[in-house]
C-alpha cells in the first residue's frame, strides 16, 4: 500500500499548497510566490547539506538530461495551469487536467514498456465519470475560450511528462536531485518578474509564502516517491482523489457548502479507487 498511501498524501499537499495560494493570490503576483517557493526549497536543502552533506542524497546523477527534461516541464506545467484560470472557469480547467492518469499510463507504456491492465483503464474510467458528474453543471459557463483549453491541455501534458520521468528515475535513491534542479531552473526564470511585481509581505504573508515552499518541497518528494513504489497502472485512479479533497478544502478553509452532486460525483472517485485497489490485489494474489 506505500504506492497508493503516498501518491494521497502528495496530492492532500498539493491542496494545501493550493489553497495557501489560494489566500495569498490576491495580494502577490505567481512569480513573486513562485520566486518564494523555489527559494525556501533551496534554503532549506543546502542549510540541511550544511550540517550534514549527505542530506538528501547526492546531487550526482547519471541522467542529467532526464532531470532537465522533468525541471523544463515542471516549468512549463506551473507556468500553463496559471495562463489556463485566466481563461477558463475552474471546473473547465479541472475537467481537462483530470485526463492526466490516462496519459500517464498511456505514456508509461510507450515510453517506459510498462504493462497497463483493462482494470487500471476501466477504473480509471469509473473515476473519471465522478469527475464529470460533480463538475457538469459548472461545465460551459460563461468565460471558457478555446485559448484556455489549449493552455490546460498543455499544462496536463506537461504535468503527465514529469510524472512518467519520476517513474523512469525510480531507481535513483534519496530527494535532492528531485528538488534542487526544478528549484535552480524555476528562481533563476521568475526572479526577475518578481523583482518588477514586488509587493512587500508583512509578517504572516511572509510565512505563508514560506510555508508554500515547504509544501511544495514535501509534495513533490511525496509524489515521487509514490511512483517509485508503484506503477502508473496502479496509481491512476488514486489521482483521481483530488475531487474529494478538493471539496473537502473548499468546506474547512473557504466555508464553501459542497452541494450533493459534489458529493457524489466524490463517492463515485472514491468507489473506483477502494475497486481498482482490490483488482490490483487480485491480481498479484496478495
Amino acid at each position: 500500500m506505500k504506492g497508493p498511501l503516498l501518491i494521497m498524501a502528495g496530492i492532500a499537499l498539493f491542496g494545501l499548497l493550493d489553497a495557501n495560494t489560494k489566500l495569498l493570490s490576491g495580494e502577490f503576483s505567481p512569480a513573486q510566490a513562485l520566486v518564494f517557493r523555489h527559494g525556501v526549497l533551496l534554503v532549506l536543502l543546502f542549510g540541511a547539506r550544511a550540517v550534514s552533506p549527505l542530506a538528501g542524497g547526492t546531487l550526482h546523477t547519471r541522467h542529467a538530461g532526464l532531470h532537465a527534461l522533468r525541471a523544463a516541464s515542471m516549468l512549463v506545467s506551473g507556468m500553463m495551469f496559471f495562463l489556463t484560470f485566466r481563461h477558463l472557469p475552474l471546473a473547465d480547467g479541472y475537467l481537462v487536467f483530470f485526463t492526466n492518469p490516462f496519459m500517464i499510463m498511456l505514456m508509461a507504456g510507450v515510453f517506459l514498456g510498462e504493462r497497463i491492465p483493462r482494470a487500471a483503464w476501466l477504473w480509471s474510467g469509473v473515476a473519471f465519470s465522478g469527475v464529470l458528474l460533480a463538475l457538469a453543471p459548472q461545465l460551459g459557463q460563461p468565460g471558457g475560450s478555446l485559448l484556455g483549453y489549449a493552455y490546460a491541455l498543455l499544462a496536463t501534458v506537461f504535468y503527465s511528462i514529469n510524472i512518467t520521468i519520476n517513474r523512469a528515475l525510480r531507481g535513483e535513491t534519496g530527494f535532492a536531485r528531485l528538488l534542487v534542479w526544478p528549484s535552480a531552473l524555476g528562481f533563476v526564470v521568475f526572479a526577475p518578474f518578481a523583482a518588477w511585481l514586488w509587493v512587500t509581505p508583512d509578517l504572516l504573508q511572509t510565512g505563508q509564502l514560506m510555508a508554500n515552499g515547504l509544501l511544495a518541497g514535501v509534495a513533490t518528494v511525496t509524489l515521487a516517491l509514490a511512483f517509485r513504489h508503484a506503477g502508473p497502472a496502479r496509481l491512476a485512479p488514486f489521482e483521481f482523489i483530488a475531487l474529494p479533497w478538493s471539496v473537502a478544502l473548499d468546506y474547512l478553509v473557504f466555508g464553501k457548502v459542497p452541494d450533493a452532486i459534489l458529493l457524489l460525483g466524490g463517492g463515485v472517485v472514491v468507489l473506483a479507487c477502494v475497486m481498482s485497489e482490490r483488482a490490483a490485489k487480485a491480481r498479484t494474489g496478495s
